[in-house]
């Protein structure tokens, strides 16, 4: 599927992977910003190989799942030299642990790889709603043309050199935005909400520096900001697994429903997979993972995490 294109000069080639919701926000944004973009699923007419020929960016868009194999298919075709690869998707692989970005690095490790990600509700985007957004990577030069592309007066892109903290900002905030959808499912108040969502920061900073994410980064869009917007909106598909959880639903009716993926659910079981190793303290996340695994009712949940010791506030998200 080709975006038409509303500008008659086009800037840049841009193929965007993935038809979801969150690509073809991204798709249309590029489009508005009068730049050529394909935009590819495993339902196009087109193919793969089309859409990325003589491509400035590959932005892909894909679900957690989707990415190795859409890299897979990616690998045999010729890249230009230059092209610079962003991934917006959120997620832990099942089966490395491996965050998106570095699926693609491994894969294509003479191309500059840029994240990105923000609070970015694609519904809101594509109602033409202001939104900001960061990419990030360790190429500063890549960031910067990725921004160029991308910003515009309805979406206003920053840059960062700390791709891990960005990304790990926006994947395991899903996990708090689905204890945060409970609590709101519960009926719990704006107080007990408050506590859970700032205590949630704490755990993702915890575990994010642990793995060797900038403590500032969490602070940012990315971290705080897509935090407060994933926990707080019915329309973030995390948030409505725990409040219908909370509504007395089991989770594959309340999956069913969804339009598109709740990535928490999965990051949930990485997640604990990878803090048992390692001996990271996460307790919110524990409780979403003992709720997705039925071990508990939701109230339960609740009352596990009022019960733990207590401890100062100051310096706490180290434990």
């Amino acid at each position: 599927m080709t975006i038409q294109n509303p500008k008659p000069k086009i800037e840049a080639t841009i193929a965007i992977l993935g038809a979801g919701a969150w690509g073809t926000a991204l798709a249309n944004l590029a489009a508005a910003n009068g730049h050529q973009v394909g935009l590819w699923s495993r339902e196009s007419s087109e193919s793969l190989a089309d859409v990325i020929a003589g491509a400035d960016i590959i932005l892909s868009a894909v679900s957690m799942k989707g990415v190795r194999p859409v890299v897979e298919l990616i690998k045999p075709l010729a890249l230009s030299s230059d092209t610079i690869i962003v991934t917006a998707t959120k997620g832990l692989d099942p089966s490395t642990t491996c965050t998106p970005a570095q699926i693609w690095q491994a894969a294509f490790p003479s191309h500059p790889v840029v994240v990105l990600a923000g609070p970015n509700l694609s519904k809101e985007i594509e109602q033409g709603l202001p939104a900001a957004t960061v990419v990030a990577s360790t190429d500063a030069e890549a960031a910067k043309v990725v921004q160029a592309r991308l910003n515009s007066t309805r979406f206003r892109v920053y840059t960062n050199s700390d791709p891990l903290g960005v990304e790990l900002g926006g994947t395991l905030k899903n996990v708090i935005a689905i204890s945060a959808g409970t609590c709101d499912g519960l009926q719990l108040g704006t107080n007990a909400k408050a506590a859970l969502v700032t205590r949630g920061l704490a755990e993702i900073i915890r575990i994010g520096t642990h793995w060797g994410a900038k403590t500032d980064t969490f602070y940012g869009l990315s971290g705080l900001g897509d935090l407060l917007a994933t926990c707080n909106s019915p329309l973030s598909r995390n948030y409505q697994v725990g409040y219908q959880l909370a509504q007395g639903k089991q989770l594959p009716e309340v999956l069913a429903a969804l339009q598109g993926t709740a990535e928490g659910v999965n990051t949930t079981q990485v997640l604990i997979q990878l803090a048992n190793q390692q001996g990271i303290s996460v307790p919110i996340s524990y409780q979403v993972y003992r709720l997705l695994q039925g071990e508990v009712t939701p109230q339960a949940a609740v009352d596990a995490l009022m019960l733990r010791d207590v401890k100062p506030e100051i310096g706490s998200w180290r434990y």
